[in-house]
């Protein structure tokens, strides 16, 4: 069972496509946007930039005026893995956008829909109120009527 907050809770709403539903890059969408927009997965991203700039000061400081750093000071191997990162992050973003705005459709037509029923069911309450009403006031002169005839 996945922790509370980690997911979205769309899935229970009547309008909104779930599961086999969902197209394969749908599913993908809400994949990626519960991975990337987690708090695992900020502090395991800043784990792995601390990591990265202390292994490799170690390796550029051991070795004979950093020849032996994986990735030299001013690590530009990291920052061309951190452009790398920004790029699919901003498509990630979009594509999250995409489906956040697929879902506020659906959401938007299954209220739609709601409200027109509702309407609907409202006019033949009101049609049956009236016809109570007339059928009351009906009984009450029917009540009159034999009330004047008995004795």
């Amino acid at each position: 069972m996945q922790p509370k907050g980690s997911t979205s809770q769309w899935h229970r709403h009547a309008g909104v496509r779930s599961g086999e539903q969902l197209t394969p890059g749908e599913r993908a969408a809400d994949r990626m946007r519960n991975i990337m927009g987690s708090w695992p997965f900020v502090f395991s991203f800043f784990g792995i930039m601390i990591l990265w700039a202390i292994v490799n000061s170690i390796f550029y400081l051991g070795g004979n005026n950093g020849k032996h750093g994986f990735d030299p000071y001013p690590y530009i191997l990291l920052n061309l893995f951190l452009s790398m990162l920004a790029g699919v992050q901003a498509a990630a973003l979009l594509i999250a956008a995409k489906r956040a705005d697929a879902i506020s459709s659906e959401i938007a037509i299954h209220t739609e829909k709601n409200t027109e029923e509702i309407k609907r069911l409202l006019q033949e309450n009101t049609e049956l109120t009236i016809a109570v009403k007339h059928n009351t006031d009906l009984l009450e002169e029917i009540h009159r009527h034999v009330s004047l005839l008995t004795p």
